[in-house]
């Protein structure tokens, strides 16, 4: 028992010194509609190719990173990223996007975010109609210099799963 209790006043302040961090004041509420509007930018900046606008969205870091729906998509970086948007943009258009179910957890310091959303992306391809349904759009934010930037995304097509008996 004497050797259990410095080891429990150690975790004790362990526990209250990592909570130091946590103590910075920032408003949860303004936060979350500032990384929905970001979200919502997002959807605005592909329906309309607004590549101005997608360049404001992500960071313009190396280490970033976007994984697409297809397997070998795992783009690292904002060069590769930005040179696959733009490669989308030509070959894509007409595009509607509608988000629903989002998700949005700040961490206790205001600095970084994580979401989670489902998307449906409707667009033209070669004179032709198509659309992804229930895609997962999952990603992370970080606040840059007083505004949030995409700094990881990913997109999913969820597999389906047969019913039977």
């Amino acid at each position: 028992m004497k050797k259990l209790i410095p080891l429990i006043s150690i975790s004790i302040v362990l526990f209250f010194a990592s909570c130091a961090e946590c103590d910075k004041e920032f408003n949860v509420a303004d936060e979350t509609i500032a990384i929905e509007h970001l979200l919502e930018n997002w959807i605005i900046a592909n329906e309309t190719q607004d590549f101005d606008l997608i360049e404001k969205i992500w960071a313009p870091e190396s280490d970033i990173i976007l994984y697409g729906t297809d397997s070998h998509e795992r783009l690292m970086g904002w060069t590769n990223i930005r040179s696959a948007i733009k490669s989308q943009f030509s070959q894509i258009d007409e595009t509607y996007i509608s988000a629903s179910d989002l998700f949005i957890k700040i961490n206790c310091t205001g600095s970084t975010a994580w979401f989670a959303e489902n998307i449906s992306y409707n667009f033209m391809y070669n004179g032709e109609a198509n659309k992804f349904e229930g895609l997962r759009f999952t990603g992370v934010v970080e606040k840059m210099e007083g505004e949030w930037k995409l700094v990881q995304a990913h997109l999913s097509v969820p597999a389906s799963v047969g019913v039977g008996n």
